[in-house]
Formats: structure tokens, C-alpha cells, sequence
């Protein structure tokens, strides 16, 4: 893999990806909306250009780079959190970008097209997540990444690319969401606030972005890479153990409300990856702690009040 494009490089695993593909050395070409202030998150790198391309501009894009690229990892979505994720004409619009961008892969010469899906593309379920594991989506978030998954794999098979899904369960890192359970708490504690959860007795999955990124590279240039992969840890804790590791690196001693918050309808209570498929194929396995992946955030975190 000599060229890569991605959507989506300003979250926790889009900003990883791109510096990790720049760094083994994979130009990167990063689809961009123009005025977004997250613009800054994606890495500095001489390999890394972007180009001006809204999701809603996927459709009418042309390759005016002169060149045909390898491989497109599609990792934008609207409407990832909150309420938002039961907006259905919302979710509906992601699937059509989604179709987009395969047909801007194949404008761009990609021989393979890597979407990214999610866990709730399972609903809930008491076993580790495989591949073939029954899809029992019960938001319209997990609905239309099901949808999209199956969708863009018959569409860029017809345009004769390889389609690779990777189902993603919790990641966590630095330029994650503000509204995820890692990057509110850290930001509550270190605003001297008190957080307030659940019991959190779920038993949780959580995977570095580093890790992630990793992953995903190792997708774009494996051989033998094909199908949907599901994408975490493989170990599961609970919830309450990770809540209090961000406690004890962030703010030492500070007070947690866990038991506060009632518990969401449909709580998912157990979520874990069976990365065997994965581990396989690539090669791939976790290597941060979650205790390590914290001070990578906390790290962050300070040097860009330094900025």
C-alpha cells in the first residue's frame, strides 16, 4: 500500500490512522470539510495533503491528483452520539454517503474500500463478538451501519474493489468525542467537578486509537484481508474499574458519583471482541494498557493549552 485516502481523519481514530500510515510511510490524501475547526487535529506530516470534499460532495468528486491511489478508508458519520443517533432520515443520509464514497473510491483508482462499522450493528448480545455473530442493531445508528456495511460491499465488488468492514467497539484516544465516557470524565475531573454515572457494572471493552490505527493499516495491505472483522481488545472489564483508572491518573483522590445515573433503555451489559479474524490476518494485536492510552490523552490534552 503506497497510497491511502480517509474520510473522517479528525476523531480518535482518524487522526491515529493518518499519522500511522504516514509514519510507515503510505501517502496519505485526507478528504476534508473546509471550514471545520477540527481541521487542525489531522497530523502535520510531508506525506499527508488534504483536498476540500464534504461527505455531501463524495458523489461529484473527481481524481485531479494524477495519480490512482490504493486503498480509501471511509471512516466519516454524522450523528455518532446522543440523540442524534436515532434521527433516522439522520442515519439514512450517512448510508447514501457511504455508497458515495465507494464510487469516489473507484474514481480514484482504489483496488480496496475499508468502512467502518460498529458494535451496535449487534445490539446486545452475552457472547464475544465475531464476524458471525447475529446482527440485532436496536438504534438507528446500528441499523444504517448494518445497512452501509452490506450496501458498500456489493456496490465496490461490482466495481471490482475488495471491501473490508470493520466493526469497532469502544475506542478511546486522544481528539476523541467530548460527549464519550473517557474524554467527559477526564475532562469533569480535571474542571474539579464531580462525575456521575450509572452503577456501571458493564463489562467493557476499550481499545487505544494507536491500536486501532494499527489495525486498520494492517487491513489496507494484508493479502489475504477480505470480509468484516470485529475490532477491540478481546478483554473486558468493568465499567466501574475503568472509570476509576481515569480517576487515579487524571485526579488522584477525587470524588466519583457511581451509582447516580439510572441506566439507559437497552443498556448493552457486555461488550468484548473475538479478534481471532482479525489476529489471523494481519498479524495485529493490542499492545497500550488503558492505563498508558490516559496519559496519552492527559498528554495531549496539556500540550495543546500549551499551544
Amino acid at each position: 500500500m503506497n497510497r491511502a485516502i480517509v474520510t473522517g481523519a479528525t476523531g480518535a481514530i482518524g487522526t491515529a490512522l493518518v499519522r500511522e500510515l504516514a509514519e510507515a510511510g503510505t501517502e496519505v490524501l485526507v478528504f476534508v470539510r473546509e471550514a471545520s475547526v477540527r481541521n487542525r487535529n489531522i497530523p502535520d506530516h510531508p506525506l499527508v495533503r488534504r483536498i476540500s470534499c464534504a461527505q455531501e460532495n463524495l458523489a461529484e468528486i473527481q481524481n485531479t491528483t494524477g495519480t490512482d491511489w490504493d486503498v480509501f478508508y471511509h471512516l466519516a458519520w454524522a450523528g455518532t452520539s446522543g440523540p442524534d443517533r436515532n434521527d433516522m432520515y439522520l442515519q439514512n443520509r450517512n448510508v447514501k454517503y457511504a455508497l458515495d464514497a465507494v464510487t469516489a473510491a473507484g474514481r480514484f483508482g482504489c483496488r480496496r474500500f475499508i468502512g467502518i462499522g460498529s458494535q451496535a450493528e449487534y445490539g446486545r448480545s452475552e457472547e464475544k463478538l465475531k464476524p458471525d455473530t447475529p446482527v440485532r442493531p436496536e438504534t438507528g445508528y446500528g441499523y444504517a451501519k448494518l445497512c452501509a456495511g452490506q450496501m458498500t460491499r456489493d456496490y465496490a465488488r461490482r466495481l471490482g474493489m475488495e471491501h473490508v468492514w470493520v466493526r469497532v467497539l469502544s475506542v478511546y484516544g486522544p481528539y476523541d468525542g467530548a460527549r464519550s465516557m473517557v474524554m467527559s470524565t477526564i475532562r469533569k475531573l480535571r474542571d474539579g467537578l464531580v462525575p456521575e454515572f450509572t452503577k456501571a457494572e458493564q463489562q467493557w471493552d476499550y481499545l487505544y486509537s494507536g491500536d486501532a490505527a494499527r489495525a486498520l493499516r494492517l487491513l489496507g495491505k494484508a493479502g489475504s484481508a477480505s470480509g468484516t472483522y470485529v475490532l477491540g481488545s478481546a478483554q473486558a472489564r468493568p465499567l466501574a474499574e475503568y472509570i476509576e483508572t481515569i480517576r487515579d491518573i487524571a485526579a488522584p483522590g477525587q470524588s466519583l458519583e457511581i451509582g447516580k445515573l439510572p441506566y439507559a433503555p437497552n443498556q448493552v451489559m457486555y461488550l468484548c471482541a473475538d479478534t481471532s479474524a482479525l489476529e489471523r490476518d494481519t498479524g495485529w494485536r493490542p499492545e497500550t494498557s488503558f492505563e498508558d492510552g490516559i496519559r496519552a490523552i492527559l498528554a495531549s490534552l496539556n500540550e495543546s493549552e500549551e499551544m
